[in-house]
């Protein structure tokens, strides 16, 4: 994405600079500026006084969206871009984009004076006196959090979750374990297309609560369970004819022995990522997430 905007100097510059208009982005999602926007357009000044933002910032900040073509101008004052609306409001939630930009606003002090610590052998957070919680610590943590992260991963995850339970060959399969599941997405779409199948989910107990809200508001309530468990160190159920790790990443040898003892005889262990076919570069977002994990 990155190497094919760069052909100029000013593009290097323009790239060196983009942590501005992220933030300026991000900034509207958890504000809901978008979704301020839906019924028409309204002048900066009152979008100002909505947020207790100095009107100059504000016209800045508005400028600078209509500049990313996600707000455009109108006699009335500041609207929404078609691209906003297609791309933003009618894809995810207001809440799942405002869980999404949080996250990246909680991940953005990683590439603080990065050139100072890019060094250090162990986490540049603890080089920095900060601390990231990783996923299973946040999640038990903060359960309206994990609640909210939930509801987020189960939108964003849903296309996926078909494309999986379409590819999927279920003949012979009657208990399907998904691992590490979340709200369940993968398998609620599983059941879709299976009517003699049931699921149990597998995740820390707050996440699998906010899953069995999610299952409990829709027909396949009575096929799909939680079991709450640390699938990096405790033991699994058993008795399944499937297991399936969608986009956990988690891949160690300990945690493969104890699928092999949950499944019954003949059954299937099926891993689901996206990986990069050989020969070719990985994708920019891959590379940002691998990154990423390094510096912790």
């Amino acid at each position: 994405m990155y190497n094919c905007c760069m052909k100029e100097a000013q593009d290097v510059l323009t790239l060196l600079r983009a942590y501005l208009p992220s933030a300026a982005l991000g900034a509207a999602l958890e504000l809901g500026l978008f979704w301020k926007l839906v019924e028409g357009p309204l002048p900066a000044e009152v979008l100002a006084r909505e947020w207790n933002i100095p009107p100059r910032r504000c016209h800045i900040w508005l400028e600078m969206l209509v500049s990313l073509d996600l707000l455009e101008h109108q006699p009335e004052g500041y609207a929404l871009s078609r691209r906003a609306r297609r791309e933003i409001v009618e894809t995810y939630s207001q809440d799942a984009w405002e869980t999404l930009a949080l996250e990246a606003r909680e991940r953005y002090p990683a590439g603080e004076d990065l050139a100072l610590h890019l060094g250090t052998p162990g986490s540049v957070w603890d080089a920095k006196g900060r601390r990231l919680l990783d996923y299973v610590d946040q999640m038990a943590a903060e359960p309206a959090r994990a609640r909210r992260f939930v509801r987020m991963w189960h939108e964003v995850r849903e296309p996926l979750a078909e494309e999986v339970a379409q590819l999927l060959d279920l003949r012979g399969v009657e208990r399907v374990m998904d691992l590490g599941g979340g709200s369940g997405v993968v398998s609620l779409a599983l059941l879709r297309t299976s009517a003699g199948l049931s699921a149990v989910v597998v995740d820390i107990e707050n996440v699998c609560a906010a899953g069995r809200e999610i299952a409990g508001r829709t027909p396949l309530r009575d096929r799909i369970a939680y079991h709450p468990a640390d699938i990096l160190h405790d033991e699994l159920p058993g008795g399944f004819d499937l297991v399936i790790e969608c986009k956990v990443g988690v891949y160690e040898q300990g945690l493969f022995q104890r699928v092999a003892r949950a499944l019954n005889d003949g059954g299937r262990f099926v891993l689901v990522d996206e990986l990069t076919p050989e020969g070719q570069a990985p994708p920019i977002d891959h590379l940002r997430y691998a990154f990423h994990n390094s510096l912790r």
